[in-house]
């Protein structure tokens, strides 16, 4: 197949960008994406071309670092309109003669560093506000030892699946990131361990996120819809109920 990119090419924080039209011959419909943009980049560099910048790592939908948006979704679809990471997004939920626009997380918190690369260390710093447990807990105690709810289990590992990757951030209206903050709050506040310092965690992470030029959430529901790990948009409500709480308790 054959394909037309326009794809966001800016050199630093501080250039002016542009979409960059290439056109991309004999695609293979089981490349992944990034797989595709590996071979735009092999081609641009013999013709002595700058390659395109992108982040990935893992490349197995794990670790949240191959954010872009194509054709104005942020990781784009699959076939199956199931949201998914853009290293697990294949060639073959395009069609032969497609133009796929592909460009970087927009936000406010989120600076183009280069291309299609973002910072987005903007959640790093929400996570190390209060995303964690710091009592002293010796060895791994027996798993059995505290007993914790089903419900509240299933719905911890849930938001632990959450991933890191933004999306919820570039898919906001407001770029707000409120389900990224929310399931880093749930998983933890649900599980016993949580529990000592759960107002002040919500507090400090809520903080920490508005600090960030995050925005505030109006319910629109974008995130969820885009989340590659679909974290439910209750979670939202959920830090809601306890960031109240611990306002009504004086933390």
């Amino acid at each position: 197949m054959k394909i037309t990119l326009r794809v966001w090419r800016q050199k630093g924080p501080d250039e002016p960008g542009h979409m960059q039209t290439i056109e991309v011959p004999d695609v293979s419909e089981h490349m992944s994406f990034l797989e595709m943009l590996d071979v735009v980049n092999e081609r641009l560099t013999l013709d002595g071309e700058e390659p395109i910048a992108f982040d990935s790592d893992c490349r197995e939908g794990i670790c949240g670092m191959c954010g872009v948006v194509i054709n104005g979704v942020p990781h784009g679809r699959a076939d199956s309109k199931v949201p998914t990471t853009t290293c697990q997004l294949h060639m073959r939920s395009f069609s032969d003669g497609d133009t796929i626009d592909v460009e970087p997380f927009r936000a406010e918190a989120f600076g183009v560093i280069k291309d299609l690369c973002v910072d987005r260390s903007a959640l790093d710093r929400i996570i190390a506000s209060g995303g964690y447990i710091s009592v002293n807990t010796g060895s791994a105690p027996e798993a059995n030892a505290n007993a914790v709810p089903k419900d509240n289990a299933d719905h911890a590992f849930e938001s632990a699946t959450c991933i890191g990757c933004g999306a919820c951030v570039a898919a906001c209206p407001n770029a707000s990131g409120m389900l990224f903050t929310s399931a880093k709050v749930t998983h933890l506040g649900l599980l016993p361990q949580g529990q000592p310092e759960r107002d002040s965690r919500v507090l400090a992470m809520v903080a920490q996120h508005d600090a960030e030029g995050l925005g505030g959430c109006t319910n629109i529901g974008e995130c969820t819809a885009v989340c590659p790990k679909g974290i439910p948009f209750d979670n939202i409500s959920r830090l809601n109920r306890d960031l109240l709480g611990a306002l009504a308790r004086g933390e």
